[in-house]
């Protein structure tokens, strides 16, 4: 375990390396949404019944779901970089935890996308954001998040370690990036057409921007908490499964 954990830890400083020599990865993952946010907020929100709650507070929590998904793009990007450069294959020479190279991947983008979701957060402040949690609803915000950063991460390692171009290793995000769309992020469901209605209902990102929009408005979570956990939990479990297998597949 010292030995992964040591490896794992050198090669996630200089994967972190690489982001800091490139610090707009960071800024291009926060610009998209804070710029939904703003719209949404300023120009639709005044059409949007947002029931007792400010625009900006009932939207926030749909940004930052979209923040994540554009963010793990880069990792599936820059594993397919490492693919194609044969540093892996480096590695592999090395006596070195072959799972740290996947880790350090992993790592890299909960750090990022957490500096991300701090950005967006800190604009949403600046343009009305008041949420009324305590310190264990927001350490109940933060570890949802952090869930659902590492469940959409280990997505993007499949679809790194699978993909053929460039293109097609962060194609994989815009199905994820445009799910909160269909669900209660930005209106309520029970507007929405009953075919659309049912899906929204019962996929994933409404019960996670649920609990999220009441944590941070401190209002009773209710089931929601759990089904998102749930949900997060299930999807990285079995994300996980599958990019290992894809992993041993590719560099056998």
């Amino acid at each position: 375990m010292t030995h992964v954990v040591g490896d794992t830890a050198t090669l996630l400083g200089r994967s972190l390396r690489h982001v800091l020599r490139s610090p707009d990865t960071i800024v291009t993952t926060a610009v998209t949404p804070v710029a939904l946010m703003l719209l949404f907020v300023f120009v639709f929100g005044g059409a949007i019944d947002t029931g007792p709650d400010a625009s900006i507070d009932y939207m926030l929590p749909g940004i930052l779901l979209i923040t994540i998904a554009s963010g793990v793009a880069y990792t599936a990007y820059r594993l397919f970089l490492d693919l194609k450069g044969g540093i892996v294959e480096r590695f592999q020479s090395m006596p070195i935890a072959r799972s740290s190279i996947l880790w350090a991947h992993v790592l890299t983008s909960l750090v990022a996308n957490l500096v991300s979701l701090a950005l967006v957060v800190g604009v949403a402040f600046v343009a009305g954001f008041r949420p009324t949690a305590g310190l264990v609803g927001w350490l109940a915000v933060v570890g949802i998040l952090i869930v659902y950063i590492l469940a959409l991460t280990w997505i993007a390692v499949i679809a790194g370690l699978s993909a053929k171009t460039v293109d097609g290793a962060s194609a994989f995000s815009y199905p994820l990036i445009f799910l909160p769309f269909i669900s209660s992020a930005f209106v309520p469901t029970a507007s929405m057409p009953g075919p659309v209605r049912w899906f929204a209902e019962n996929q994933p990102t409404t019960s996670i921007v649920d609990a999220l929009r009441d944590l941070l408005t401190s209002r009773p979570v209710g089931a929601d908490i759990w089904i998102a956990l749930a949900w997060c939990v299930g999807i990285l479990v079995l994300a996980y499964l599958g990019a290992v297998l894809t992993y041993r597949r590719r560099v056998r």
